[in-house]
């Protein structure tokens, strides 16, 4: 395959999945700083953003049935018709949130509908990681396979950068005019992105792996099926690994908006200028992480980075509790680049690597998925019950995030680094 076309591949791959987690990564933050006071109204303001994150965490418990469905669509007709599809689905939802009127406007049918356009996006989240992953990774020269499989995965830190770029522009309108109406606007303008998206995608062909398993006609009637009969251990092993990858990146990402801005007096601007900062660091180390991992393997990236969670969980409170802009600044370039940047440049590579084409894109979805709904969703709803429960202290949220790390070097441990082998390699 020419450079020219490994170059479209990747941009295809990094575009679509850029669209997908911006969608994704809005509701989150908009979560945090309207979605408590618009849709889900109550007198106590901690019962309205749990509320909120409740509605936050209902995606990721739906993101594994769209990772099914869809990766049986991908397995079954292929890798590029799933991609039309998921990005689709998560324009509309996207689309829509922009569009639904208040709990103030029609009552109780405004978090109705909001639930309803989230688990939409859940499911298409839940199709489109797998596909844009393997669309990069069965692609990929050998020796350059790490390298192609960070490359959607900055599409994660790309998707949250345009949506925290988008609220910290809106933020500066008045906060009336936020309230009202600012907030919709990174919602609408999705649907320009949408287009992009499907543009960049039209000229892909299906991947070399998938072709193969055509040929050979060993395309599985339920991959579902054939993934949990023959690949029960691999599914374990990429839902635990999956753990310490995402329930501190959305502690680092999503919980501390809410929690620096009312518990620590944090300026919302600060805040989220402060997570936009380590988010663009941490976009330049991913590939160069996922770089590295050709050369050293990637098990050694993964460990490293999920020792060195466990033993960021403290002095990360410590830091932000200073009250200085600069240190929170810098505690969460260190969380999200230094740490949490090698570990996701490498996730989706190692899961491609443990599973056989025939039901890899079924088996790193459910993998991926289930871990994420495990922990991700779950982690501001956890980290906002457990201050509230221990009268706002910080210390069973340390000891949450140093857990994700233990659970998943436990499964780490039980990886095959293949990284100097071909991908379908027996």
């Amino acid at each position: 395959m020419s450079k020219k076309q490994l170059n479209k591949v990747l941009i295809a791959s990094l575009v679509g999945s850029s669209i997908e987690w911006f969608d994704y990564f809005l509701y989150g933050t908009v979560a945090a700083l309207v979605f408590n006071q618009v849709f889900f109204v109550n007198e106590d303001p901690t019962v309205g953003l749990l509320l909120a994150y409740a509605s936050f965490a209902l995606a990721f418990f739906i993101r594994p049935f769209g990772g099914i469905i869809f990766s049986h669509i991908g397995d079954r007709i292929g890798r590029k018709k799933t991609l039309v599809i998921t990005l689709s689905l998560m324009g509309i939802a996207t689309i829509g949130m922009g569009l639904l009127p208040t709990y103030q406007a029609i009552g109780i049918w405004a978090p109705i509908l909001l639930i309803t356009l989230r688990l939409i996006q859940g499911l298409g989240i839940g199709g489109e990681w797998g596909g844009a992953l393997l669309l990069a990774v069965e692609y990929a020269p050998k020796e350059k396979r790490g390298l192609f499989g960070s490359v959607p995965q900055m599409g994660i830190t790309i998707g949250m950068m345009l949506g925290t770029l988008a609220l910290s522009i809106i933020s500066l309108l008045p906060e009336d005019s936020f309230m009202t109406w600012g907030w919709r606007v990174p919602f609408l303008l999705s649907a320009l992105l949408v287009v992009f998206g499907l543009w960049i995608r039209k000229g892909i062909d299906e991947t070399p792996s998938f072709k193969a398993v055509q040929e050979r006609g060993e395309i599985p009637k339920l991959p579902i099926v054939t993934t949990l009969k023959t690949h029960w251990r691999e599914v374990l092993i990429a839902i635990g690994a999956k753990v310490v990858e995402t329930a501190p990146f959305y502690i680092f990402s999503t919980f501390i908006v809410s929690y620096a801005t009312t518990n620590l007096d944090y300026s919302r601007t600060a805040t989220l200028n402060a997570v936009m900062i380590a988010t663009i660091v941490t976009t330049i180390l991913i590939p160069i992480m996922g770089s590295l991992s050709d050369k050293v393997g990637r098990k050694v990236l993964y460990i490293y980075g999920s020792v060195a969670m466990m033993l960021f969980a403290f002095p990360y409170f410590w830091m932000i509790h200073q009250g200085s802009v600069t240190l929170l600044v810098i505690a969460t370039i260190i969380g999200l680049g230094i740490i949490w940047a090698p570990i996701t440049a490498v996730l989706g590579t190692m899961f491609s690597e443990i599973f056989s084409a025939e039901v890899r894109y079924t088996g790193i979805s459910l993998g991926y998925q289930v871990g994420a709904a495990v922990a991700g969703g779950t982690a501001p709803l956890v980290a906002t019950a457990l201050l509230a429960k221990f009268n706002d202290s910080y210390i069973p949220v340390a000891l949450y995030i140093m857990f994700t790390a233990v659970v998943s070097l436990i499964a780490i441990l039980a990886v095959k680094d293949r990284h100097n082998q071909d991908l379908d390699e027996s």
